[in-house]
């Protein structure tokens, strides 16, 4: 077994390990990217970005038998699923080809292979063209997470799919049942559903989207309904029967058992951390009961020389948290004083409408020990929205009304995920509900609505109905400063 030896090595290569690899060599590390399947991992080749591809045709083919209201008459759109999924298939080979060439332009080394530590210092690497020992004063662990099984309902690729066989387009069913009614089941359900399918959500909780602002989650379950997705709440999965008439997902709700008749089922309730192989138990590192691996704030395990990001470090399971955590890794290996130090981290959903929130919610100010003051700013109102007909959902911020600081943002409606960084920039920046409102926004467009329902939680809307005792913006600045 040759041995390799590097300043720094990084095992596996989705959204943290590959920008963490690129960071390293960038600050003069000479580095190795060790990944097992393919460069990107899961965000790039079956989670983020061909989901977000999908969801862009989802949405055009929706815009599409929309436009006789608009006055464009066309015919009803007809799909062809192998167009389709070499669309997407493209879409994600050029991206995946753009960490290669840039993992080669900064002189990262790829070993293509499983990693496993033999030592603090030392991991082997087996792969389909060879073997080798691999040492390095510091390692860094992105691994991800992968995809949860539950019983009866176990992935076999034909009948029952995982999120990786539904964003590879193998069909459009007929009639498709999601088991989850999270982030995951409802982007894809949703896709399909706008693609054709006749699409119903099984959820074991009470609410669909569980931790997300109760009332945007009403938005999106509204749009649900009017595709004519079944929704069931407090719902059990209890089996998978398999007949000659075909499939029938048997669920359990309030105490009754009913079969619900599909031609395939989703399984999409959650991720869970992957440190599968890696023999990090072995070499001391701490894992905590949830199965994620305890670090820093510099991202290092308890074994000083092994470094952690991404789902493995974690919740939220985010790819941008990932990446971001892997530069920050990088830099305390080189030396730098870099920490975990964001303010807040940014979060969307790609459901049609789409939601994305940063920050505090209004309990969650209340329970860190403000009194929170609330702004809402309907999409209805906003001439943009109107103008290009996307008027469900709303802005809403939250901020101190003792001192008038921007504290969250929740958003639901057209763009949230892009109009949401202006909320983070925001809150990274320290600003107040009048910064915001105070900064002109060219008109018309859908930022418009965070200005305005941040001057809604000063009481100084102009373009909806004010409500009383909102914080005076210059008494409430200066007592902040005092």
């Amino acid at each position: 077994m040759d041995t390799k030896t590097f300043d720094a090595v990084v095992i596996g290569a989705g959204p943290g390990g590959y920008v963490a690899a690129i960071r390293l060599a960038q600050l003069g590390k000479k580095t190795a990217l060790v990944e097992k399947e393919s460069l990107g991992g899961v965000c790039l080749n079956w989670g983020c970005i061909p989901s977000k591809a999908l969801i862009a045709v989802a949405n055009l083919v929706d815009e599409m038998r929309g436009a006789a209201d608009r006055g464009i008459i066309a015919d009803q759109p007809r799909i062809d699923v192998e167009k389709l999924r070499a669309f997407k298939n493209e879409v994600v080979k050029k991206l995946v080809g753009g960490v290669g060439t840039l993992e080669k332009g900064n002189g990262v080394e790829v070993l293509r292979g499983a990693g496993r530590f033999v030592a603090p210092n030392a991991i082997e690497v087996k792969g389909e063209k060879g073997e080798w020992r691999v040492e390095a004063p510091a390692f860094i662990v992105a691994t991800g997470a992968r995809t949860i099984q539950i019983p009866g309902f176990e992935f076999d690729g034909k009948d029952v799919w995982s999120a990786r066989e539904a964003v590879d387009l193998p069909e459009i069913p007929k009639h498709l049942v999601v088991i989850g009614g999270g982030i995951i089941g409802l982007e894809l359900g949703s896709t399909y559903a706008r693609l054709g399918s006749k699409v119903t959500v099984v959820e074991a909780l009470p609410q669909l989207l569980t931790g997300i602002d109760p009332e945007a989650v009403r938005v999106v379950q509204k749009n649900l309904r009017q595709r004519e997705v079944a929704v069931h709440v407090s719902a059990k999965a209890k089996g998978l029967d398999r007949g000659k008439d075909g499939l029938a997902v048997r669920i359990e709700v309030d105490g009754k058992e009913q079969a619900i008749p599909c031609d395939k089922v989703l399984v999409a309730v959650g991720m869970r951390p992957d440190a599968s192989g890696l023999g990090l138990d072995a070499v001391g590192v701490k894992i905590g009961p949830k199965g994620f691996v305890e670090v820093n704030e510099r991202y290092q395990t308890s074994v000083p020389s092994i470094y952690c990001v991404g789902d493995l470090s974690g919740p939220p399971l985010l790819a941008h948290k990932a990446s971001k955590e892997g530069e920050i890794a990088a830099e305390a290996i080189a030396g730098k004083k870099s920490v975990r130090d964001w303010v807040a981290m940014p979060a969307a959903i790609f459901t049609e409408p789409e939601v994305a929130s940063v920050g505090l919610s209004e309990e969650e100010a209340r329970k860190a020990g403000y009194e929170p003051v609330v702004g809402k700013f309907g999409f209805g109102a906003l001439g943009r929205a109107i103008a290009i007909d996307h008027t469900d959902g709303f802005v809403k911020v939250v901020g101190d009304k003792g001192s008038g600081l921007l504290l969250g943002a929740t958003i639901v409606g057209p763009e949230a995920s892009d109009l949401i960084a202006e909320a983070a920039l925001a809150l990274e920046m320290g600003a107040y509900l009048e910064d915001v409102a105070l900064t002109v926004h060219a008109h018309p467009t859908l930022p418009e609505a965070l200005m305005e329902a941040c001057k809604a939680a000063l009481g100084e809307a102009i373009h909806a109905l004010n409500r009383p005792e909102r914080p005076r913006k210059a008494d409430a600045r200066a007592a902040a400063q005092a």
